[in-house]
């Protein structure tokens, strides 16, 4: 792929479109690509990360490294940005990402992308407006959840049915307490 196709690419996703096109340029001259061959792994859950990855062509699979997860693995084809947190933040990926075909993605170090924004104040600006837009509702659920969770005898764990014959009905009544204190 040419640098055009890069820019091009990385222009569709939605947490770079408004960047302009200096900063995408120097994005897409910056990050790397890497090629996956189906069924290689990009990344496992439980591991930290410091760049955020494009799928320019294939796809890859996202599944949760956890037995108990019975719904279905979420696909992800070109223009899909993953870890778009991990741009601006150490990261714990959250599930284990799999190349579904022949896959190859563009990674955006998270050293990258900051002198991206370093060099292109407005570029950073609009990168703040767009993850406090997003961060707002997710400020506002956990907030009400942190309400519901300081009543005293609020918190009553839900337990899969099976399981509720073998708890203990005095240790049900449980307090939430920050840690450290």
């Amino acid at each position: 792929m040419t640098i055009e196709d890069d820019i091009a690419i990385l222009s569709r996703v939605p947490t770079f479109a408004k960047l302009g096109f200096s900063a995408l340029q120097i994005v897409a001259i910056g990050s790397e690509s890497q090629h996956l061959a189906e069924g290689e792994i990009l990344f496992r859950a439980g591991e930290t990360t410091d760049a955020g990855y494009v799928v320019q062509e294939g796809s890859l699979k996202l599944t949760p490294d956890d037995p108990r997860w019975s719904g279905p693995s979420v696909t992800f084809g070109p223009g899909a940005l993953i870890g778009e947190l991990a741009l601006v933040t150490e990261t714990v990926c959250s599930a284990t990402a799999i190349a579904h075909e022949p896959t190859t993605v563009m990674r955006i170090s998270r050293s990258l992308f900051r002198k991206v924004l370093e060099g292109f104040p407005n570029a950073a600006r609009v990168m703040r407006d767009r993850f406090a837009a997003r961060a707002g509702p997710v400020g506002d659920e956990l907030s009400r959840l942190r309400t519901i969770l300081e009543k005293p005898g609020s918190y009553r764990p839900r337990l899969r049915p099976e399981a509720r014959h073998s708890v203990d009905r005095q240790n049900t009544d449980m307090r939430v307490k920050p840690v450290g204190r």
